[in-house]
């Protein structure tokens, strides 16, 4: 017995693997800082938790509609209406098990065997395993600092031929945390529409904007698709909720893939999702404060020792940091650079080579934990330094 050629291809998740490595120091005794992965470290919100333990209590369940109930289609629709100024029919959001199974559906449908996916160089980790699983291929292009990690339509165009499907993008963006400008996605949206592919817009940060203001793909195109969820905003990561909006045509197939690898997302968390985008707006707002003051002071942290940061991020919950120098001593390697950090810091970071040869030699900070253990973190990330 073998093990399939789409399995054994695929790159592991380094974040997982640093993350996976600190807990079993942990295990040892070893008191490890938490700046690598990605999940708020607030509790749910107390009026989602609360309508989830109504719908349990009411019998709810059971399998839902492939597509998701239609009080939370509706409640996304309300909320793309009350945020972005958009018209989202609740018909064409398929609610799913999370943005990852959400990237299934719509990858699946969209790709036939060489297709093409333009993404940028460095982005989120996972894009291109979900693309190449589903036969295609992710064609990176690549964004810089020096830009604040925003696609040149030009280099866009430029990677546009006959097996492209799609662009992607990602803003607040991870492993960056920076916006991209209504401007450059208006640009990209109307490249989109002039060649005849669609544009694919991650949205799964949208919220977590502390300047400027985000904006969503659906303001530019009609021929687009967002993925979106409640993980990060709501601190809902374990509840596994998400969803995707489809132009109309393409709903049919994306229900039809559902039904057949899914069947529906879960019941009771779906009321909770209910919930948080109709109750929890306080909530969030307490929460996107707190994300503020931890993002001020990791940069002046950083920026105290010296750490060059000339774009910082201004939304999601990361600050990707230039480290080349440091990396030097492990052949340039970030992957290195982040074991050695562990073990000598006790700092779980993320090196940048998880997200593309662009990002290598940098590494990824999250600022989803205390302000306690931030602080932790950067005085022995400060006296790793002076040692090294």
């Amino acid at each position: 017995m073998t093990i399939s050629g789409r399995i054994a291809q695929m790159k592991p998740f380094m974040v997982m693997e640093i993350l996976e490595a600190a807990q079993r120091m942990e295990r040892t005794g070893e008191s490890i800082i938490h700046l690598e992965i990605g999940e708020p470290d607030f509790d749910t919100p107390e009026c989602i938790k609360r309508a989830s333990c109504n719908a349990l209590d009411r019998g709810h369940t059971h399998y839902t509609h492939s597509l998701g109930i239609p009080e939370l289609r509706e409640a996304v629709s309300d909320d793309y209406r009350e945020r972005y100024g958009v018209s989202v029919d609740p018909g064409r959001v398929i609610i799913t098990q999370g943005t990852s199974p959400a990237m299934f559906l719509l990858f699946s449908t969209l790709l036939e065997a060489g297709d093409e996916v333009i993404t940028s160089n460095p982005a989120y980790a996972c894009y291109n395993n979900f693309i190449e699983f589903a036969g295609g291929v992710s064609r990176a292009v690549p964004v810089v600092e020096e830009d604040r990690w925003q696609y040149r339509v030009a280099a866009v165009r430029e990677a546009v031929n006959e097996r492209t499907r799609a662009v992607l993008l990602n803003s607040p963006a991870n492993p960056t945390g920076t916006l991209l400008s209504p401007e450059r996605m208006r640009a990209v949206c109307e490249l989109a529409d002039e060649r005849g592919i669609h544009v694919v817009s991650d949205e799964i940060y949208h919220g977590l904007v502390y300047e400027g203001k985000e904006h969503s793909v659906l303001e530019f195109s009609d021929n687009a698709f967002v993925f979106n969820g409640f993980s990060k905003l709501y601190a809902m990561t374990g509840w596994r909720l998400g969803y995707l909006i489809a132009p109309e045509k393409y709903v049919r197939a994306l229900q039809v893939a559902c039904q057949n690898f899914f069947i529906s997302a879960n019941s009771m968390a779906q009321w909770a999702g209910v919930a948080a985008l109709r109750e929890a707006g306080p909530d969030v707002e307490h929460m996107k404060a707190t994300y503020d003051e931890r993002r001020r002071y990791m940069l002046s942290r950083l920026e105290g020792m010296g750490l060059s940061i000339p774009n910082p991020p201004t939304g999601a919950f990361y600050i990707l940091v230039n480290f080349r120098k440091y990396a030097e001593r492990f052949g340039g390697s970030s992957l290195k650079l982040a074991y050695d950090i562990l073990e000598k810091a006790k700092i779980g970071v993320t090196p940048g080579i998880d997200f593309g040869t662009g990002a290598e030699g940098y590494i990824r900070f999250s600022y989803a934990n205390s302000i306690e253990n931030i602080a932790e973190g950067m005085d022995r990330l400060e006296r790793y330094l002076k040692e090294f």
